[in-house]
């Protein structure tokens, strides 16, 4: 195919349609009217150019529509030519991006929202979801609380503050037995829990992780624990950068024990090597393997002591009958 015909081909088919035949959806609240960024569970792709290029913020992949199909399916680019003509005629899912729409959650002040909120206490339904369902201790709780961490969500969920450098809140990530999102109107910019000067950041990819790493490790003097929501926005990636700037700092990149913690490890790693400061990869284990996150760490540790004690429980009969015999 010559080149002149190949330029057609690609006037003839955005890349939203294809992204929308492969199941991934459209994440509103996160897109601009020049970048729409496009899920399918862990997969992250940004439309750019008018619908025309793209890039993995995960990885170094960009390009056309020819490339997005490969980087998508694999295969050769005989294959990609083959499966963009098949898509010529289909309309794209999103033409044009809309802002939400209007609404009162929208319309309140980020702070104002979450002000009005109470701190979870022993007894509500945030803190019995933290500590029953994800098993994190009341210790960390209470420390979590005080440092103004935390919030009650509505429906039993719970809400994890994220700051900018001031300490003003931008957002919080939203997590319950049923939910799980972000702040509506809010900015993805860092959890943090624990000591503020630290010089040990350890990097995680959700605020539960970030206390079940804390509550797992006895949370460590000299370490603030940060959560990045799962995003690697320009104002994360700043905050980190101002963060691993500070003298004899060491970025621990904590991310979790799959395909995309691997890649927010290589970015953590690259902008180590860009500030100058320390840098160590933390997986999540549970006897010499890999569990997906520090919560299912933590989960799986609570069981284990449960199984001990129930056994030690079993074990109190014979010992008595022991010693009096």
């Amino acid at each position: 195919m010559k080149r002149h015909d190949l330029e057609n081909l690609k006037e003839k088919v955005a890349c939203a349609t294809l992204l929308g035949k492969a199941g991934f959806a459209v994440d509103a609240k996160e897109s601009t009217r020049r970048a729409f960024k496009w899920r399918r569970a862990a997969e992250i792709i940004i439309v750019t150019h008018d619908g025309r290029g793209w890039f993995d913020p995960l990885s170094e992949a960009k390009g056309d529509i020819f490339s997005l199909v490969t980087h998508l399916d694999g295969g050769e680019f005989m294959d990609a030519i083959a499966t963009v003509a098949d898509l010529v005629g289909h309309h794209a899912v999103i033409a044009s991006w809309t802002p939400p729409s209007p609404s009162r959650a929208v319309s309140e002040d980020v702070s104002t929202r979450w002000t009005s909120r109470r701190a979870p206490w022993p007894g509500s339904h945030s803190w019995t979801y933290l500590s029953k369902q994800r098993f994190l201790p009341p210790i960390i709780l209470k420390i979590a609380t005080d440092q103004s961490c935390l919030r009650e969500g509505p429906f039993g969920s719970m809400w994890a503050a994220h700051t900018n450098d001031a300490g003003v809140i931008t957002g919080w990530e939203e997590r319950g037995p049923q939910w799980r999102g972000f702040a509506t109107g809010g900015s993805k910019v860092l959890f943090r829990l624990g000591s503020q000067d630290a010089t040990r950041l350890c990097v995680v990819e959700a605020a539960i992780d970030a206390m079940s790493l804390a509550s797992i490790e006895g949370l460590r003097e000299e370490t603030l624990y940060l959560s990045t929501g799962g995003g690697w926005s320009p104002t994360t990636h700043a905050a980190l950068r101002l963060l691993g700037s500070r003298p004899n700092t060491s970025l621990v990149a904590a991310t979790d024990a799959n395909i995309q913690g691997d890649a927010f490890a290589d970015r953590l790693r690259q902008l180590a090597e860009e500030v100058g400061c320390g840098w160590q990869r933390l997986r999540p284990h549970v006897d010499n393997r890999n569990a997906d996150d520090w919560n299912a760490v933590l989960q799986e540790r609570a069981k284990e002591k449960g199984e001990r004690r129930m056994g030690e429980k079993r074990g109190l009969p014979h010992a008595r009958r022991t010693r009096q015999g």
